[in-house]
């Protein structure tokens, strides 16, 4: 087997550690072990089927990770060098690897060589480390000399990346880190700002030292086989596909995705040699849950994003549809500290579905391995296959808020099975699917003999969105208007409360807040019903403030 399948089979996790340990915006350098509280997610991860975590900067910095002071040092509000060796030991122990942020275009102005030429100015043996730098000028610092920063940001220095020393100082970081704490790869922040000679030398230097070691580079846009070839990286972000995935949600347009989807990766596809770093969202950008008009669109996000070709990666707390938009200058909401025990108002319906998605890739190697060809596009509905030797796997969408029936040739088999829901349908040649309002089926193509166990007990304990009552808290409460959200997760507004002109039993009459907003009735008593799932009391309909 190739040393590289490792990341065919990955399902990785991003974590922006200093937002989610709640370390202070300035490094106070004051010692405290909060990125150990990632030891309490250790469940959560194998649940959602994660085997691979990317962790943005944990190097010494002076506020938010990409002004490196220390490339050689943990950053002293999330530990130290031992307690991050015990993370990374036992995570490994337990199947998930390690990935780091490389930040290697640029430094903060706490970093040690730039220090020095503050100091030592003309005489500094540092002054050919950074780009630009000029005694003649000035900046807004008053440094009395100017220099390049990253983007026009004065506070990253950007490096001379041809200055050999500097080259040696990141590469020793890096195979210190390979060294002593086994990590499997890096993300390259601002791949596409550095020189492409860097990034060979660090190949050629990584792979040495570990084989399997996976590098890929953040690249907002352009040919991505510029930066990810055999003389570079292996692979890069895939911002096209970022953007794809949920405007065409948006929009009610799946012909976006699968133009993008197809041009990548389909026959002829100009990206069928890169295997994609893929996501919904990150620590840049706004939360895809913030993003996308219609919530109820959030599963069929996921469902492309774990089936389309390339490594699918969740970022921390989207899992549960988290919320976060990023202002003009500040991005630290789409970057909250959460604690497992503590989830702001979660998406229960949205988290069992990731963690069926989990089992389902790794269950399937058409998703891992497979090619990937159109099928059937409508403006909102989709059809694409993914197939390898000895597996066909149809992927059908539907983003309306009505039932739709889709029909579509299929390659050989009798049988089209739904990994999600176990339902099968015929599949002589021809296949005519049912598809829910806002749904997805995963179908694998068979003799009617395949299966796929999704232990619900081993997805998630609680399958609803409404908290526990408690025995005080057990009495009648009537409806009143306003909005409430159902046990399973989706959301209505109270309207009115009807009669039935025959029997004269009161009804409910509600409003959906999703899809195409439509009305339903239900009778006032169930509405206002206590339940009974997996032992716990809840109520059917929990009336919410926001």
């Amino acid at each position: 087997m190739d040393s590289m399948n490792w990341i065919n089979e990955a399902v990785m996790y991003n974590i922006y550690p200093l937002g989610f340990a709640g370390a202070p915006r300035e490094n106070d350098f004051k010692l405290e072990y909060r990125l150990d509280k990632i030891y309490d997610w250790m469940d959560n991860f194998k649940k959602l089927g994660i085997n691979t975590i990317v962790f943005n900067p944990v190097f010494e910095s002076t506020r938010h990770g990409y002004d490196t002071i220390d490339y050689y040092k943990i950053d002293s509000r999330l530990g130290d060098n031992n307690s991050f060796k015990e993370i990374c030991d036992t995570f490994h122990k337990n199947g998930i690897r390690i990935i780091l942020d490389g930040v290697f275009n640029h430094v903060g102005r706490d970093f040690f060589a730039f220090k020095d030429v503050q100091k030592n100015r003309e005489s500094s043996q540092y002054c050919s480390w950074f780009m630009n730098l000029n005694f003649g000028g000035n900046n807004h610092y008053n440094d009395g000399f100017c220099y390049e920063g990253w983007a026009g940001h004065i506070d990253l220095v950007k490096l001379n990346l041809d200055n050999t020393q500097v080259e040696d100082h990141l590469i020793g970081a890096v195979k210190f880190w390979i060294e002593e704490f086994g990590i499997d790869g890096l993300r390259l922040d601002a791949a596409d700002c550095i020189n492409l000679n860097f990034f060979k030398k660090l190949r050629n230097i990584c792979v040495s030292l570990k084989p399997d070691f996976w590098l890929y580079g953040e690249i907002i846009g352009g040919d991505y086989n510029r930066w990810a070839n055999e003389n570079a990286l292996h692979s890069v972000t895939n911002y096209e596909c970022y953007k794809g995935i949920y405007s065409s949600h948006n929009d009610h347009n799946y012909f976006e995705i699968a133009h993008s989807l197809n041009r990548q990766f389909g026959d002829g596809g100009i990206y069928r040699n890169i295997y994609t770093f893929n996501f919904a969202d990150n620590h840049d950008v706004n939360r895809v849950a913030s993003m996308l008009r219609e919530k109820h669109h959030l599963n069929n996000v996921y469902t492309i994003l774990y089936t389309m070709p390339g490594v699918p990666c969740l970022y921390y707390g989207s899992e549960w549809a988290i919320e976060g938009t990023r202002s003009k200058f500040s991005d630290y909401e789409l970057r909250p500290c959460l604690d497992i025990d503590s989830i702001p108002d979660p998406n229960y319906e949205l988290y069992n579905h990731l963690c069926k998605l989990g089992k389902i890739r790794k269950a399937l190697p058409a998703l891992k391995y497979g090619s990937y060809r159109n099928i059937n596009i409508k403006n909102e509905q989709l059809v694409y296959m993914r197939k390898c030797d000895g597996q066909t796997v149809y992927v059908a969408l539907n983003l309306s808020s009505n039932d739709f029936t889709i029909d579509f040739n299929v390659e050989g088999g009798n049988v089209l099975t739904d990994a999600l829901t176990g339902e099968k349908f015929k599949a002589d040649g021809y296949a005519k699917i049912e598809l829910r309002p806002c749904s997805s089926r995963i179908l694998v193509l068979n003799d009617g003999s395949f299966e796929l166990k999704l232990d619900e007990e081993d997805i998630i304990p609680i399958e609803n969105n409404i908290n526990e009552i408690s025995e005080p808290e057990l009495t009648h409460v009537p409806v009143t208007l306003g909005k409430y959200r159902h046990f399973k997760g989706n959301e209505y507004e109270v309207i009115g409360i009807a009669k039935d002109s025959e029997t004269l039993r009161e009804l409910v009459v509600y409003r959906a807040l999703y899809g195409d907003n439509e009305l339903w009735v239900r009778d006032k008593e169930n509405f206002e019903e206590i339940i009974e799932r997996d032992g716990k009391k809840l109520r059917r309909f929990e009336k919410i403030n926001n």
